[in-house]
């Protein structure tokens, strides 16, 4: 069984079901429980059309559960409905689908938050976590989304920044989670793209491609992280990068600078240098300036730390990273490896065993432990 396969039909399955008129929440449990039934007949009896099949299963799956508690003569409509077995329509309705999830009758986060489970295939771990929030919190969240398009026609598309958050939250999952989602967010960010002439979408296809450039030189062959300084700078794709560049210069040309382009150009400084030691530290902070005052991200404020520590000296960013709050994700890994630079191996170590101990997934953990280890071995 396609794992990957059913994860790539999904959205246009659910937007089939939502353009024949099933409420959201409905049409999600329905497309679920089709997926179910997938798993159990299709390594016996493979359908020749895929998608068709999940349509067809999944919109029988509605009908079943609608008539449960609606009158008869309101089933009887539905089932008139039913569209005839046979191939899908060929159209791609992933792009669309974010838009509907993006409803303006959401909040922008609670609309990244529904988007990404039922569209994105991630879980309300991968999302909460992706917000910096308790994963009760994100479930309740993305619950009370789900209640208010229950009720409402998904007929008014929502904004363009709300999907281009959708589609960055879900490249980060998929460049560094569990899931494979990085390649699908290029290709419907390329589709954004190719209709909405607005340079923040140029800027958010030069981010990915940039970021997607270096994606086989991040882990060893042991799937072990590869810290950026110490990558192999042959694996990384140059023709990403060519075009990541070309994008970002024509979007940064326009003279609306945003916070997708602001990272772009910080990305694009990386793959210029042919070699670590030859970043241009000083640009890169003075980047994080410009995305640090467009946004006021902790974050932001957060990878300019390290910026800084590079371009100024490790006591420059530590200076830094003291106006920071400690309890602030990798914040210990950030002072851990400041320490290092700053001769403080006994701190350094003790710091990068505490970001063990809080890394949100199994190779960062892995990692910051072998630095520790590593440093307890030189004392």
């Amino acid at each position: 069984m396609n794992g990957a396969l059913l994860r790539s039909l999904t959205p246009g399955v659910l937007a089939v079901l939502v353009r024949r008129g099933a409420d959201f929440a409905a049409a999600e449990d329905a497309v679920q429980d089709a997926l179910v039934e997938a798993v159990r007949s299709w390594p016996a009896d493979p359908p020749r059309d895929a998608k068709g099949w999940l349509v067809t299963v999944a919109w029988r799956k509605f009908l079943d559960a609608r008539r449960a508690d609606t009158a008869r003569r309101r089933r009887e409509d539905l089932v008139d409905q039913e569209p005839e077995p046979g191939p899908a329509p060929a159209a791609d309705d992933t792009l669309q689908l974010y838009f509907l999830c993006a409803h303006p009758s959401l909040t922008p986060s609670s609309a990244v938050a529904l988007t990404l489970r039922a569209v994105g295939g991630l879980t309300t771990r991968q999302i909460a976590r992706a917000y910096l929030v308790p994963e009760a919190t994100m479930a309740q969240r993305i619950s009370r989304a789900k209640r208010t398009v229950s009720g409402v026609r998904l007929d008014r598309p929502g904004d363009v920044a709300t999907v281009l958050r959708v589609l960055y939250l879900v490249f980060n999952e998929g460049y560094s989670g569990d899931i494979d989602l990085a390649a699908e967010a290029i290709r419907l960010t390329r589709q954004l793209a190719a209709v909405i002439d607005h340079p923040e979408v140029a800027g958010l296809l030069a981010l990915m491609l940039l970021h997607h450039a270096r994606r086989a030189a991040r882990t060893a062959l042991d799937g072990s992280l590869v810290p950026l300084a110490e990558q192999d700078r042959t694996q990384w794709d140059t023709k990403a990068i060519t075009e990541g560049v070309a994008i970002l210069q024509v979007a940064l040309a326009r003279d609306r600078l945003g916070e997708f382009q602001a990272q772009a150009a910080i990305a694009a400084l990386h793959a210029d240098a042919p070699r670590a030691e030859e970043t241009d530290w000083v640009q890169i902070v003075e980047w994080y300036d410009e995305l640090a005052g467009l946004t006021g991200s902790p974050v932001v404020r957060l990878n300019r730390a390290v910026a800084v520590g590079e371009a100024d000296g490790p006591r420059a960013g530590l200076a830094a990273l003291a106006e920071l709050d400690e309890s602030l994700p990798r914040h210990a890994a950030v002072a851990a490896y400041l320490h290092e630079r700053d001769g403080d191996l006994t701190a350094a170590a003790r710091l990068y065993a505490e970001a063990a101990h809080k890394a949100p997934n199994l190779a960062e953990r892995d990692y910051l432990t072998r630095q520790a280890a590593r440093l307890n071995a030189r004392r």
